[in-house]
């Protein structure tokens, strides 16, 4: 097994050669996909979920913080009338809402991502 370390300078070139651009801002620094009862099916730096009382009401819990909170937040439902949400970020965690198209919160499968500098 062989184990690459990359410094906040390492950088790729375009598939044109014209550019290049930042690996480690670019990657993803959270995924999750999960059950708004708290059930996860797979994710990366999440530490845990903690299932509101209120339906539809999920807070992922992350392994490595985020630098601040002025990070990327990315999400989606699984059904067509279904999407995800947040109130607010924090670096260590961020509570998710499960609404309908019309406002209401359910409780659904939900995917969501996060970009930006980790702590």
């Amino acid at each position: 097994t062989t184990t690459i370390k990359m410094g906040n300078t390492s950088t790729y070139v375009s598939d044109g050669g014209a550019v290049t651009q930042n690996t480690v801002q670019s990657s993803l620094k959270l995924w999750v996909n999960f059950q708004s009862d708290g059930t996860v099916d797979d994710s990366l730096n999440v530490s845990s979920t903690t299932d509101s009382a209120t339906v539809g009401i999920t807070t992922i819990n992350m392994t490595n913080n985020m630098a601040s909170t002025s990070y990327a937040f990315l999400s989606g439902g699984s059904d067509y009338d279904n999407y995800m949400c947040t109130a607010g970020l924090v670096t260590s965690y961020f509570p998710t809402y499960s609404r309908t198209d019309a406002g209401a919160v359910q409780d659904a499968r939900g995917y969501v991502a996060t970009a930006g500098d980790l702590a």
